[in-house]
């Protein structure tokens, strides 16, 4: 009998399938949209996928033997960064998915000296508020009403970041 994945300090589980994250391909377009339809009310069409791939954005999946897992969009302008679009599939949520592709897009964003970057989250989302919270990302501002299906206001977050893509 195989030993139980370790436990994270929360008392989570690490998660059970190995992934492993790269760049987005073309290929993965049909993937990403259907997992971008199950995570979002108003949901990136598969142009919208396509265009960000073939404009050089940063956008990296997390890959099991299944297929892809998870998803993150990011851009930089000058010495700023964006993410644009996380998601990850319902059953690979709270496995780490997540923090591993934010882990990884800031990275990306620190090599190409980016200094900060930004994002907007729901303001009814707190896990994923609490997942930017752990990489150092604060609250700056807000958008009044959006978010569309429903309407919501978007709780706009910043995070300092160094050469080593951590928050500084």
């Amino acid at each position: 009998m195989g030993a139980l994945p370790k436990r994270r300090p929360a008392g989570r589980r690490a998660t059970d399938a190995p992934f492993r994250i790269r760049p987005a391909r073309k290929a993965d377009v049909p993937a990403l949209v259907a997992l971008e339809r199950i995570a979002f009310t108003d949901p990136w069409s598969s142009v919208d996928f396509t265009d960000c791939i073939a404009s050089g954005l940063f956008i990296f999946v997390a890959v099991t033997r299944d297929g892809p897992v998870g998803y993150i969009v990011a851009r930089r302008v000058l010495d700023e960064g964006e993410i644009l679009n996380l998601g990850v599939a319902l059953p690979a949520r709270r496995r780490g998915v997540g923090r591993a592709l934010v882990g990884h897009v800031l990275t990306t964003l620190a090599a190409a000296e980016v200094a900060a970057v930004f994002l907007e989250v729901r303001e009814s989302n707190l896990p994923a508020q609490r997942l930017y919270d752990a990489f150092g990302f604060q609250e700056v501002g807000r958008r009044h009403r959006y978010y569309q299906r429903p309407v919501e206001d978007a709780v706009v977050l910043r995070a300092a970041i160094s050469a080593g893509g951590t928050s500084a």
